[in-house]
């Protein structure tokens, strides 16, 4: 079978051409005008950021999209769903503010946000796919029910998953709140106690009310605790750690199978974005981000989710890495940069398992506009 088209534009632009007409272009050659039909529905999945977070995509990109659905007769809308952990998107009415906050107003984007599980993340479809380990997936319900889905995803590293780019957007940014505690529920965080100082962050921020302190230092109730990893990110001494075992392949494949569930139903009816820009070592859930671990590289667009994810962990690290970041291994060109970020864990597995259950190829053609 032949590799799967993946396009790809730099971020070089001129007074003949801006980057946002490129990005029209990108469109283009992809076929948006066959992926969205005149009057159809079309939910555009992205992050908005958590507050105090900047690496996420800048939204006069996002208008550029939607103002392009629009002339292929499309009603766009933007959406993701609410998160599990504490933070400023853990429901509708602060994930609203926080995504106004980072400038995705309508005056902005030119379209509706619609948060796609509800005011507090209990609005989902249960989709039934009987897969490996999922057999029934909790999708947000307006996701669902749109009749054309496009994932911009912003591509960067994730503390599980190696990378997160469209597949992590799709399994894990369209789960609803059941659906996010199913892929975590086997992961449970372990404190490092010399690290501890017994700050409380982690307490505060545990929606669980898994944490406490014991002997001035933090423990983690396992019985409570879901596994959405908040902790991780809040905590400033790096006492708090994924538990390395099992749990993180697990999680790839819970994450792949709910990407699967986000797609049944349309076929014919998605395309896929990453934006390889401010390419952060960490996702854009926490409330900072650290600094880009390569030089911009640009986007690529592709009908194939497996494709446009190994086409961009291929262009990372084949970047040499700039100075002053958290790599501290791994920096030369063709060196795997998610590994050197996250040792132990191993991104092929999400690459591996979306191809072995159907979900595209691993093999593709990149084609340079």
């Amino acid at each position: 079978m032949s590799p799967s088209k993946v396009y790809f534009i730099d971020l070089r632009a001129s007074i003949k051409e801006n980057l946002l007409a490129k990005v029209v272009r990108l469109m283009n050659i992809t076929d948006f005008k066959k992926i969205v039909p005149p009057r159809s529905l079309v939910a555009i999945k992205l992050h908005f950021g958590e507050k105090g977070n900047t690496a996420f995509i800048r939204p006069i990109f996002i208008r550029q999209i939607v103002e392009y659905v629009k002339e292929c007769g499309g009603s766009p809308f933007l959406t993701d769903t609410n998160t599990l952990y504490a933070g400023t998107r853990g429901n509708s009415v602060s994930h609203l503010n926080t995504a106004i906050e980072n400038g995705f107003a309508y005056a902005v984007v030119n379209a509706p946000i619609i948060i796609a599980d509800g005011m507090r993340g209990d609005s989902s479809a249960n989709i039934r796919i009987n897969q490996q380990i999922v057999k029934s997936a909790h999708i947000g319900r307006e996701i669902v029910n749109a009749d054309v889905l496009i994932s911009v995803a912003h591509f960067k590293g994730h503390e599980l998953s190696g990378f997160g780019g469209t597949l992590k957007n799709l399994g894990m940014g369209c789960a609803s709140r059941k659906g996010k505690l199913v892929q975590h529920s086997d992961l449970s965080p372990k404190v490092k106690r010399k690290n501890c100082v017994g700050c409380g962050e982690c307490i505060e921020h545990c929606s669980q009310s898994a944490i406490s302190l014991q002997d001035e230092k933090a423990v983690i109730d396992p019985k409570k605790c879901v596994g959405c990893g908040e902790c991780i990110l809040i905590c400033p001494n790096k006492a708090v750690n994924v538990r390395w075992s099992g749990d993180a392949p697990l999680f790839q494949k819970k994450m792949v199978e709910y990407a699967f569930a986000v797609l049944k139903g349309k076929k014919g009816r998605a395309a896929f974005l990453n934006f390889l820009t401010q390419i952060s070592p960490a996702c854009d859930c926490p409330s900072y981000n650290d600094a880009p671990i390569v030089q911009d590289i640009g986007i690529i667009c592709s009908k194939d989710p497996v494709a446009i994810d190994q086409a961009s962990v291929d262009m990372v690290n084949s970047q040499r890495a700039l100075e002053n970041t958290c790599l501290q291994s791994n920096k030369g060109e063709g060196e795997d940069k998610f590994k050197g970020i996250y040792p132990k864990i191993d991104w092929t597995i999400q690459l591996d398992y979306a191809e072995k259950i159907g979900m595209g190829k691993r093999d593709y053609e990149l084609v340079t506009l």
